[in-house]
């Protein structure tokens, strides 16, 4: 079978190693006789399988033991509306900081159920866009938390550094860049991520939220978005997607096999930098985004001229590169290099780009 290099943004390739594993387990897990798909939440066989998958999760972001790890489902949008009506207490409002299309799409969730304090914090300079340093980023004094996007997977926009601000409650999208490298979760309250990217298939979707956040919900609350409630029914208060949650806990293995996130890190910014380094040295190829903010997972460009992206994406696809249309919103060429992509994906890729170039250019 001829090999398919994945760059999609999600659902996202996963790790071979993950993939084959899985595949031998299929039909009988654990010598259980059944698929891990059909076996029950509650059994002491999958109860294990959830225990590890949360320790290893624990170890790989060295969580403390103060904050608490949720499977749960509805993907990060679920959160959009979960995130202001488990912690807004009796504040009214609440920051956005916007940086992109995700984190708008978060505001305008939350705007439902509180005033939203919209952050642009992008710029633009020489053409190039950015996003504002925190001590640039102007927070309202009364806010009942900051809720801000790390990574925009369609513009390709990254903040790299863990927040500073000491005082105040931050609440992070981490969807596309979880797992991706290490991250001090001290700085946060509450941080969500769907696990289509980085963590697993679709379906699950992690939150990881400190002890004294819990108890916070309005009346008003789904049961199932409560995170007091399904920290104490161990994310179990409805059948969890044990299939995905089982996924996710074979790539915190693989991970931790591989050295951990710093590794990780390594390995991410060394496929990034090839790949930008080959846009840059390019007059066919453009990226816009300043090289502080240039996202590690998301690499967005367009060629010379723009009917030749459209004609980029599938002449790709013919030769097993898929996954490179832009989003919708922005268009162009966009190449997603999650944990599971490896150099030798993103060196054929830019070999194919460049007999594209030599060919169009």
């Amino acid at each position: 079978m001829k090999k398919t290099i994945n760059f999609s943004a999600g659902p996202a390739i996963l790790p071979h190693d993950v993939l084959k594993q899985a595949q031998s387990e299929l039909l009988n897990w654990h010598q259980t006789g059944c698929s891990v798909m059909e076996l029950s939440h509650r059994g002491k066989d999958f109860e294990q399988c959830a225990l590890e998958a949360t320790q290893d999760l624990r170890e790989l972001l060295n969580i403390p033991e103060n904050y608490h790890i949720l499977f749960l489902q509805g993907g990060a949008r679920s959160q959009f509306a979960g995130v202001p009506l488990n912690i807004l207490s009796n504040h009214t409002s609440a920051d956005y900081i916007i940086s992109g299309y995700w984190s708008k799409c978060a505001a305008d969730e939350a705007e439902k159920y509180c005033q939203v304090n919209r952050i642009n914090v992008k710029t633009v300079h020489e053409e190039k866009i950015g996003i504002k340093s925190f001590n640039q980023w102007q927070l309202t004094s009364d806010s009942a938390y900051v809720h801000y996007c790390p990574n925009e997977t369609i513009e390709g926009l990254a903040i790299f550094d863990d927040p500073q601000f000491n005082d105040r409650i931050i609440v992070a999208d981490f969807s596309s860049c979880i797992l991706s490298k290490p991250i001090d979760v001290t700085r946060y309250g509450i941080i969500y991520a769907g696990a289509q990217k980085n963590i697993g298939p679709s379906g699950v979707t992690i939150v990881i939220v400190r002890e004294d956040l819990l108890g916070k919900a309005k009346r008003e609350l789904p049961s199932v978005l409560d995170y007091t409630i399904q920290t104490k029914h161990d994310s179990m208060f409805n059948t969890p997607p044990t299939f995905a949650w089982y996924m996710s806990g074979l790539v915190f293995k693989w991970l931790k096999q591989l050295g951990g996130l710093t590794i990780m890190e390594q390995r991410n910014r060394s496929k990034a930098q090839m790949l930008y380094q080959y846009i840059d040295q390019s007059d066919f190829y453009s990226n816009n985004i300043a090289t502080e903010n240039r996202s590690i997972m998301n690499v967005p460009f367009v060629c010379a001229h723009e009917e030749f992206d459209t004609m980029f994406v599938a002449e790709a696809a013919q030769h097993g590169i898929i996954g490179v249309k832009g989003h919708r919103i922005v268009g162009g060429i966009r190449a997603s290099i999650y944990n599971a992509m490896d150099l030798d994906g993103v060196q054929c890729l830019i070999e194919f780009m460049k007999e594209f170039e030599r060919v169009k250019g």
